[in-house]
């Protein structure tokens, strides 16, 4: 049974949780999709945030890391930036979308959150599959070292809904 798990359709920006994720770029500039959209709602005092956090050439957080910012204007407390792979680009793209699912809930869980939400990560122009991604996702949310983590999905269309709790369902 996966009691710290939900799937929520709706917008992450108005996610009453101690963390969201930000399916980020590795330059942590904004963008487009959930990126954009938690930047608008954060306010300017999330770029700024995201400009302290130190580049290597102009990437500030590599593809399956994460790095976190206070949250601005959101409810949130905190936005961990994660950057997933390119599925069709990144060599070992199942690997890395582990990686940053499982570096977003390592930082959640150093700045002691009780909750977090993410969303899709690297399903938009990135390409992964769903499917697939949920599976990876529930995966990596699943392990009992994250059971003290209230775990929200916050996914925007039904189809994803469906495909994240046909895949939790699956594993319970």
């Amino acid at each position: 049974m996966n009691s710290n798990i939900s799937i929520v359709q709706g917008n992450i920006t108005e996610a009453d949780t101690d963390a969201i994720v930000n399916a980020a770029n590795q330059k942590m500039l904004g963008g487009g999709g959930v990126d954009g959209a938690i930047h608008k709602a954060a306010g300017p005092e999330l770029l700024k945030y995201c400009l302290q956090i130190p580049a290597v050439g102009d990437v500030r957080c590599p593809v399956g890391e994460a790095r976190i910012t206070p949250a601005g204007r959101l409810p949130a407390r905190w936005v961990i930036h994660t950057v997933g792979p390119r599925y069709t680009i990144d060599s070992e793209p199942q690997n890395l979308l582990a990686s940053a699912y499982r570096n977003s809930l390592t930082l959640a869980e150093k700045h002691q959150c009780n909750s977090i939400a993410f969303p899709a990560i690297s399903c938009g122009v990135y390409g992964y599959p769903y499917s697939e991604a949920a599976e990876i996702s529930l995966t990596v949310c699943r392990d009992v070292r994250w059971n003290g983590i209230n775990i929200s999905f916050y996914l925007f269309t039904p189809e994803l809904v469906e495909i994240w709790q046909n895949e939790l369902n699956r594993s319970e």
